[in-house]
């Protein structure tokens, strides 16, 4: 999903800043954007729990559709709802690309699937939304190795925000990581209070 909004501005709409690089606006200026940012507002319940759909979907970088589609389906399942959901957004795999530390965003983990350069069991995959499986392994693509993104990754260059989620085997300098299992809600770093999430959907 093509984010057109500057991320400094989105960030502090959302009261959370969406890159490493949005950090420092982010500190800079903690309100939200617009002449009536500082002002206090009174916030509803419906605002509260869209406020914190719209920072999962962002963090993600998922159209509202593809967020309402995975909360149908961890609807479905078994266990909380809000814990299956974050888990079947963190399956997908852009997320699982960025969270490896093979790019040093979302938005930039989308865009390079999207654009061809990654495999699942050797098969090259070109979608985001595509969702793993535990044990499929995902790797660079033979020709897009030599590539300026992929050689600061394998450096360590993303380690920062990548490698140490538990539910993930990752080989930097091969470019190379593994889905172990299906990721517990207390090892995704996403800033969310999920049942907010459902709560919003299920009203």
């Amino acid at each position: 999903m093509n984010q057109p909004r500057p991320k400094a501005r989105l960030s502090r709409a959302l009261g959370i800043p969406l890159t490493r690089k949005c950090v420092r606006y982010f500190e800079r200026r903690p309100f939200p954007p617009g002449v009536h940012g500082r002002q206090r507002r009174k916030t509803s319940d419906y605002q509260v729990r869209l406020l914190e759909k719209q920072r999962l979907r962002h963090q993600y970088n998922v159209s509202e559709t593809q967020l309402r589609r995975a909360f149908d389906e961890a609807a479905r399942s078994a266990g909380k709802t809000g814990e299956s959901l974050v888990a079947l957004l963190e399956r997908r795999l852009d997320a699982v690309v960025h969270r490896a530390g093979l790019t040093r965003s979302i938005y930039q983990a989308r865009q390079l699937v999207a654009h061809g350069h990654f495999t699942v069991d050797g098969r090259k995959v070109d979608r985001p939304s595509y969702r793993l499986r535990p044990g499929q392994v995902v790797a660079v693509r033979e020709r897009s190795r030599t590539t300026l993104p992929f050689q600061l990754a394998a450096a360590g260059a993303n380690a920062a925000e990548g490698p140490g989620q538990p539910y993930l085997s990752v080989e930097l300098a091969e470019l190379r990581a593994t889905l172990l299992r299906e990721p517990a809600r207390h090892e995704v770093p996403v800033i969310c209070d999920e049942q907010l999430v459902v709560e919003f959907y299920s009203r």
